[in-house]
């Protein structure tokens, strides 16, 4: 009966290259075939390193028809690696389909650790990581983008973000109106790259300083913001009495958007305590 291979699943450099470990280096080395996100991009972190390898492309668009023959040919023998453009597979790219149904046919799927964006921005930002909430990419659209902040603004676990440079300063813009323009945090930006910059303080801040800065809005973003901590319930009372009594005044969604900056509540909360809705 054939053994089956193994599929290694091999964390890359976001930047800087000697950030590949050894190990890796060897897996790549050593695997009958690569599946790759951008099989051009891989193919040019390979010739860095003198390596040549078959290229399987394994995206987003064609995983679930690919999944298949890749699990045949581990269970015939061959030991295949996946990789994505940068940092550890399927943390916000391609790969679990891959993952659970190789492992489903009892295909044995080993981890070669390395970089991670996420995690080497929380290393640096100075803020509680002994918990923590990872929420990739935001939407890109404005108003989906706002719907999936209010739905963790009371979280009080770190938060973390991914965010692409045409978005950034919509997203500081949109996080300073949900969490409250003073929720402290962390703008990691090219982290081991040339221009790595790693930026601290309100929401506010960050949004004036990206804003002033046409260099900060270049690059790949991590956003961390410190969770709400345990005056969240009080934030949301507070913003409840405003909302109240600017709704004299004013329209709901006006109110709901007013009493949010100023108290720093979720404007969903604040409706939510008056039954109205935007």
């Amino acid at each position: 009966m054939q053994t089956p291979g193994t599929l290694h699943v091999v964390a890359t450099p976001i930047g800087n290259l000697g950030d590949l470990s050894p190990r890796a280096l060897e897996v790549l080395r050593t695997v009958s075939a690569i599946c790759a996100e951008d099989t051009r991009h891989t193919r040019q972190l390979l010739a860095h390193f003198g390596l040549e390898r078959p290229l399987l492309a394994l995206h987003q668009h064609n995983e679930d028809a690919q999944a298949e023959q890749l699990v045949a040919r581990l269970q015939a023998g061959d030991s295949l690696a996946l990789v994505s453009d940068a940092g550890t597979p399927l943390v916000s790219d391609p790969g679990f389909r891959l993952v659970r149904a190789a492992r489903a046919q009892g295909v044995r799927v080993s981890p070669v650790p390395g970089a991670c964006a996420a995690i080497a921005a929380l290393s640096v930002a100075g803020v509680p990581s002994d918990r923590f909430v990872f929420e990739g990419f935001l939407p890109a659209k404005g108003g989906a983008r706002r719907d999936r902040l209010e739905q963790v603004a009371a979280e009080t676990r770190t938060l973390m973000f991914y965010e692409a440079a045409h978005r950034i300063e919509e997203t500081l813009a949109d996080m300073a109106t949900v969490f409250g323009a003073e929720r402290r945090a962390v703008l990691a930006r090219e982290l081991t790259k040339l221009f790595e910059t790693v930026l601290d303080g309100s929401l506010s801040d960050l949004r004036a300083r990206v804003e002033s800065d046409p260099n900060q809005r270049k690059g790949e973003f991590v956003v961390i913001v410190e969770g709400a901590g345990e005056d969240a319930d009080a934030r949301i009372r507070e913003g409840r009495r405003l909302f109240a009594k600017l709704g004299e005044y004013l329209k709901p969604s006006q109110a709901a958007k007013l009493a949010a900056e100023l108290s720093g509540a979720p404007r969903k909360a604040l409706y939510q305590a008056s039954g109205d809705v935007d």
